[in-house]
């Protein structure tokens, strides 16, 4: 990759990227100062920390008081004074948290709710999110101060000027985007403002890593023009998996398939390891809850990480040399599991892992030629040798770019920020929205529909339940292109026309022309409502003359789609003397809307 061109801005600023995982968090961040070329630091300094140098990272873990106030964050929430004193004064511990802002839409059938630890009493994920975003905003803060010359100077020359980048897995949809906005909104990082949104960047896992690959010495032969690559970040509760085209000249990169997100990260090899070892016990002395619990954490933290070969055996140490159970595999404090049951721990993640890549090669506009590993759980020695088996056969070269693939998002979400290497992107699902279509005596399906008819003030009768769609899915879209579709309203008073709005849902379903909401309504969800004030429009409309001579008032608009960056944006277009005007998201509906003929 060319070196970075010097910073163009009149005055400094800093840029923050918070890598916030279901397990780990990390920061990454860039001093851009006018004239010079941007780089980017690690912060690998945080509190009761004894982890320094550049795969330092924090656990996503917040301990929380009775009256729910944060006590502990990552490191901190690990020391033994702490942890005594939470059970003492009866904190609740928050872990994995982030995985209750996922979307209840992403395939999961191996989870629930149930099957992750509680949200601690009257708190919510997002709120969660907030608390630790603020605390990740000190920890930069203090690290900077304490780690460049003059850092307190320094900090107080961009204090007022930072822009956050703010990664989330592929799967994250527009309501968790805005949960993390809001999230920014109550750390108060940015204030709720037009301007204050726009001083956050949102990016997906798998994009930030497709960044982080770029500046890679090791991962540079895989980047050639015309030729596909594939990003699997495998993190500690997602899979995120993302195919990649470069495009001669400028060198910019192309979504060529959309991106996949599995539920199926490191978190759920310990969850399957704590059911595992609950059967294996189960008669021991050392099978209750207590011993259980610590055997588990020990695995997390040990024997998951060392485990490469199904032939050789794993261990857990969990107690003293005088703890001993021989019929239970159970000597000197230590239990021996054979290494072929552990393998069936990580498989599901292995198979999930491979059905998502067979998904992205079939789908794939371009062949695929490189695959880049990254991640926490992409240091696994066994996923690395297992994935290797699988893809050499298909003459793809698999390769993990260096020793700490566990921080690519976060230096890959700056390096997104700084260069912005992704051009177009592909729709995941189908866009449009529910609306009516006339009464066609002719169609089928508008005679099974029959009984719905509603007519309208103009004397036509139309079917509701339709869907039109604007933005199909797999359909490649750059940044500033824009789908639109027009659409009209009637209503019988002038005053009714003041405002005008339109719910936009996707459809997820394998159809490749959805007709209509009502065959497969569990495939249909809303997205957001677009809406648009008009009342300066609403005082030019004519009356029309309708069914019986009854007057009514019909007006035109357009619903726009755009990809813009990471986030998928909505708006409303009308005509006003003549001229395009544009209205933004809101959450009102309150028409019945027609296509237009």
């Amino acid at each position: 990759m060319p070196d970075r061109p010097p910073y163009e801005g009149a005055t400094r600023k800093l840029v923050l990227a918070f890598d916030v995982g279901t397990t780990y968090s990390g920061i990454s961040y860039s001093i851009l100062d006018p004239g010079d070329p941007p780089e980017i630091l690690d912060v690998t300094r945080y509190p009761s920390t004894d982890r320094v140098g550049g795969n330092s990272k924090i656990p996503s873990i917040v301990y929380y008081d009775k009256e729910g106030t944060p006590r502990a964050f990552g490191g901190e929430a690990l020391q033994e004074t702490v942890i005594e004193t939470a059970e003492d004064e009866e904190w609740v511990k928050a872990e994995w948290w982030k995985l209750h802002l996922r979307p209840k839409s992403m395939p999961s059938v191996h989870i629930n709710d149930c099957d992750i630890p509680l949200l601690p009493p009257s708190k919510m994920a997002v709120e969660i999110l907030a608390d630790f975003l603020r605390y990740l905003f000190q920890c930069a803060k203090t690290y900077i101060e304490q780690s460049h010359a003059n850092g307190r100077d320094m900090w107080s020359s961009f204090e007022d000027n930072i822009d956050f980048v703010l990664s989330h897995p592929n799967g994250w949809e527009g309501p968790q985007q805005a949960q993390i906005r809001q999230a920014a909104v109550l750390a108060q990082l940015v204030p709720d403002t037009q301007e204050g949104q726009a001083r956050i960047r949102l990016v997906t896992e798998g994009e930030a890593s497709l960044h982080y690959c770029l500046g890679c010495r090791q991962a540079a032969d895989g980047f050639q023009e015309n030729v596909g690559v594939m990003i699997i970040d495998a993190g500690g509760g997602t899979i995120d998996i993302s195919s990649y085209y470069m495009a001669p000249s400028p060198q910019t990169f192309l979504e060529i398939a959309p991106a996949q997100c599995r539920l199926q990260g490191s978190v759920f090899i310990t969850q399957r390891a704590e059911e595992y070892l609950g059967r294996k016990l189960l008669g021991s002395k050392f099978g209750t809850r207590e011993d259980i619990t610590q055997m588990k954490n020990e695995f997390d933290k040990t024997t998951k990480l060392r485990f490469s070969k199904p032939s050789e055996p794993s261990y857990i140490r969990f107690g003293s040399v005088r703890d001993k159970d021989p019929a239970y595999d159970i000597r000197s404090g230590q239990l021996k599991l054979p290494g072929s049951d552990v393998a069936t721990l990580f498989e599901p993640s292995l198979k999930a892992i491979i059905a998502a890549v067979e998904e992205q090669r079939q789908s794939a506009t371009q062949p695929i030629k490189s695959v880049f590993l990254v991640g926490g759980f992409g240091a696994s020695d066994w996923l690395f040798s297992n994935l290797k088996s699988y893809f050499e056969p298909l003459n793809l070269q698999l390769c993990r770019p260096d020793n700490h693939t566990n921080k690519a998002v976060a230096r890959g979400a700056v390096a997104f920020y700084l260069d912005h290497r992704v051009s177009a992107r592909v729709a995941k699902f189908a866009y449009g929205t529910r609306c009516a279509v006339e009464f066609d005596r002719n169609d089928e399906q508008h005679c099974l529909r029959a009984a719905t008819a509603i007519p309208r003030p103009s004397g036509r009768t139309v079917i509701p339940n339709a869907f039109s769609a604007i933005l199909h899915k797999g359909t490649a879209v750059s940044e500033t292109k824009e789908f639109r579709k027009d659409f009209i309203v009637e209503c019988a008073e002038r005053n009714t026309s003041e405002t005008i709005a339109a719910e936009i849902v996707c459809y997820r379903g394998h159809s490749q022309n959805p007709r209509w909401t009502d065959s497969e309504p569990g495939m249909f969800s809303n997205l957001c409502t677009v809406h648009a004030d008009t009342s300066r429009v609403a005082k030019t409309l004519s009356p029309r003359r309708g069914f019986a001579g009854m007057q009514f008032f019909r007006q035109q608009f357009s619903i726009v789609l755009m990809f813009g960056l990471t986030e998928l944006e909505a708006q409303i277009s009308w005509k006003e003397d003549g001229e395009e005007k544009r209205g933004p998201a809101t959450v009102v509906f309150d028409h019945v809307v027609e296509v237009a003929i």
